[in-house]
């Protein structure tokens, strides 16, 4: 396969980068461009979601210029280039996929992330708690999903699904009680709990919180849109009767 066009990219990355180049892209750091490689991977997700490919190969191209600049810029100060970044995972790949490689055999794709949690456990002998490496960055439901699965790989688990239930009850009580008592940290504590139990009940379910979160977003943007098209008058002047017949007529549509 010709990689030309990825080698001439290259390229342009690092003249866009050099003394004559642009002065935007001369003056960005890995600091400056985080928030840049966040919203370029959630906009390539829109694109999965939406399932639209021209959409995807563009966006897949953002998430491709973030990754080169941070290669360029670690490269200028010495720290590693591209090249690096490219072994550096493909030693990564094929180690973990001795199936692949190796004579390692596999009955599954359940075996094989087996086995790559204990090749990875291999890898990462700095990490002394089941809680090491969890990145800090993502949001709180992938960081709550992250943490639950870790703790349950330890043995920490419910015994059954009405223990989760009874445990996300709980928590609302909890938090009712701290309402009542008007206690607004004890309250945000509790809701926190609630979160947390709830994504464990996602869990113990095979769902993806955030991804349900998401969509549940998505639907009450949507319906929100429709009541406003419905809507005979400005919204603000409705009474909550009013809102919930509303909302019901941009349910059935």
């Amino acid at each position: 396969m010709n990689y030309k066009n990825l080698e001439e990219l290259i390229g342009v990355i690092e003249k866009l980068r050099a003394p004559d180049g642009c002065p935007w892209d001369r003056v960005q750091t890995h600091e400056s461009l985080r928030p840049n490689m966040i919203e370029e991977a959630y906009e390539a997700v829109d694109a999965i979601d939406e399932k639209d490919m021209h959409h995807l190969k563009e966006e897949l191209g953002d998430v491709l210029l973030q990754v080169l600049l941070h290669a360029e810029i670690a490269s200028e100060h010495g720290d590693f280039d591209i090249e690096d970044v490219a072994e550096e995972l493909k030693n990564k790949l094929i180690h973990r996929h001795p199936h692949v490689f190796g004579n390692t055999k596999v009955k599954n794709a359940d075996e094989v992330k087996k086995n790559w949690d204990l090749l990875k456990a291999e890898e990462k002998t700095e990490r002394k708690s089941a809680m090491d490496g969890i990145s800090r960055s993502m949001s709180a439901l992938m960081s709550a999903q992250k943490i639950s699965k870790r703790a349950v790989k330890q043995g920490f688990e419910w015994p059954d699904e009405n223990a989760l239930y009874e445990c996300l009850y709980s928590e609302i009580e909890e938090f009712k009680q701290a309402e009542v008592e008007k206690d607004k940290y004890h309250m945000e504590e509790e809701f926190g709990d609630i979160l947390f139990s709830a994504v464990n009940l996602a869990r113990w379910n095979k769902i993806d919180a955030e991804q349900a979160l998401l969509k549940a977003n998505k639907k009450f943007e949507k319906r929100f849109r429709k009541m406003e098209k419905l809507a005979v008058k400005p919204l603000t002047e409705y009474t909550f009767d009013e809102y919930d017949n509303l909302w019901k007529q941009a349910k059935k549509n």
